[in-house]
């Protein structure tokens, strides 16, 4: 007599339903949860850095003396009238620096920031 494996039939495999147990749904939804958890975090401390960082630059901004630029006035000028002792270029650099100006042109009825440190 011959078995079916020795004929070629077909074997009939039969479909096993996954099983989780308590431990398994533990892993599964700590691993779902992690990520979600890990974003809830980092908005909260970055919330609270960004909020810090406005009530000192608020603070820090209004300590600053400021100067409307006249008609025909460069920063040549204005660097040797709030500065007569120092460096002019020095000065320059620092008022392009402080005020993040593109280029040491200015116009007339810009308002500009002065270093607290002339």
């Amino acid at each position: 007599m011959s078995t079916a494996l020795e004929r070629g039939a077909p074997i009939a495999t039969g479909r096993t339903r996954l099983r989780l147990t308590r431990r398994g749904r533990v892993v599964f939804t700590s691993l779902a949860a992690f990520p979600l958890v890990a974003v809830a975090l980092a908005v909260a401390l970055n919330g609270g850095i960004a909020a810090a960082e406005n009530s000192t630059v608020a603070h820090v901004a209004s300590a600053f003396d400021y100067v409307t630029i006249k008609s025909g006035q460069s920063l040549w000028q204005l660097a040797e009238t709030i500065a007569p002792t120092s460096d002019p270029r020095e000065v320059i650099a620092e008022i392009v620096s402080l005020n993040q100006l593109p280029s040491d042109s200015v116009q007339p009825g810009q308002r500009l920031a002065l270093p607290n440190d002339l």
